[in-house]
């Protein structure tokens, strides 16, 4: 078996979920680094867009912020943020990757605050930015995150970004687009996706070298479990060599 780390496990679980021809909303860090190895592994024709402007670009070598030159670097067009949205709410966006401080078993996204008072928070975090733009219109919204019972919380402190809000319907009765939400939680231990009625959080795959007891122990709420929980395939040589030499041989991503 190939030697990797947590994170690359990770990034080529991600980059196996964006089949060729769908579109794909990415920031920086990890899930650039999933969009740029499946592109390179098979998803050839998948278009990368990001917030600041940047659509199907091909890029040279890991970008660093989303408004960096390198978004834009051979792109179909470099546009702005109100474009990338508006192709978001006209149901054009297949897929995005968000992260937060908190998640909770329904997929709500925290990263605005910890605590009660809103105005005296405990903690306080950067907030939204794209992020409720992209998790209420992207058709299957995918979270990227190291896991522990602090980050996986039965009740986030404040909702940046919506999942499937209470379960059921909830979301729909929203006014969000049907059935779109939360599709996979990718962890240092596992892969999550939700149960199709309750959309509650439920574990399918583990990670190699974890158990399904250090994944329950490692969230503070209950995890539904899929009738058959299988093992993660564990990335390929060749994925982490296009990944190591190619997407990421600076380990600005892989090396953390």
């Amino acid at each position: 078996m190939a030697d990797y780390n947590a994170m690359e496990m990770m990034i080529c679980s991600a980059a196996r979920e964006l089949e060729d021809g769908s579109t794909v909303g990415v920031g920086t860090g990890a899930p650039c680094a999933a969009a740029m190895l499946a592109q390179k592994t098979g998803s050839s024709n998948l278009t990368i867009m990001f917030e600041a402007g940047g659509i199907a670009p091909q890029l040279p070598e890991m970008p660093i912020s989303v408004g960096d030159s390198r978004t834009t670097w051979k792109a179909v067009m470099a546009s702005g943020m109100c474009e990338i949205m508006e192709t978001a709410c006209r149901g054009m966006l297949d897929y995005t990757f968000l992260g937060g401080a908190q998640i909770d078993m329904y997929g709500n996204l925290n990263s605005t605050r910890i605590g009660d008072d809103h105005q005296k928070p405990k903690v306080r975090f950067p907030g939204s930015g794209g992020a409720n733009d992209f998790g209420s219109f992207a058709w299957r919204m995918m979270v990227m995150t190291p896991q522990d019972a602090k980050r996986f919380v039965e009740r986030v402190s404040y909702i940046t970004t919506p999942g499937w809000l209470e379960g059921g319907d909830s979301r729909a009765k929203s006014g969000l687009p049907l059935n779109a939400g939360p599709y996979k939680i990718i962890t240092n231990m596992a892969v999550m996706d939700f149960e199709p009625e309750s959309k509650r959080m439920r574990i399918i795959s583990i990670n190699h070298g974890y158990s399904e007891k250090d994944v329950l122990d490692n969230c503070g709420f209950e995890l539904l479990k899929a009738p058959r929980i299988i093992e993660t395939s564990p990335p390929t040589d060749e994925e982490l060599r296009i990944l190591r030499d190619e997407v990421d041989p600076l380990k600005l991503v892989i090396g953390r």
